[in-house]
C-alpha cells in the first residue's frame, strides 16, 4: 500500500500530484479491498485539505476592475464573477 501523509507544509501542487497518484493506483484495481479502502480514505482526506487550501487562496485573490473613468479598482475575487 502507498503511504501518503497529509502535511500542513505540503505544497498544493504536491498534494495534487499525490491525489492523482492515489486515483491512478485505485483505477489500476490491483490492491486488496482493505488496502484500496484505506487508500480511498487517504484520498478523501487529501481532497478535503486541498479544497480547504483552495478556498483560502480564493479569499486572498483580488481582481482589478477598470472603471468607466479609466481608473482601476481592487475588489475581492468572487466565484460568481467567473
Amino acid at each position: 500500500m502507498l503511504n501518503f501523509i497529509i502535511r500542513s507544509d505540503m505544497k498544493f501542487e504536491d498534494g495534487l500530484k499525490k491525489l492523482e497518484s492515489i486515483v491512478k493506483t485505485l483505477d489500476d484495481g490491483n490492491l486488496p479491498l482493505d488496502e484500496a479502502l484505506n487508500l480511498f480514505k487517504e484520498g478523501l482526506s487529501l481532497t478535503k485539505e486541498l479544497s480547504k487550501r483552495l478556498n483560502e487562496i480564493e479569499k486572498k485573490v483580488e481582481i482589478l476592475i477598470k472603471k468607466e473613468n479609466g481608473s482601476m479598482e481592487k475588489r475581492p475575487f468572487l466565484k460568481e464573477e467567473v
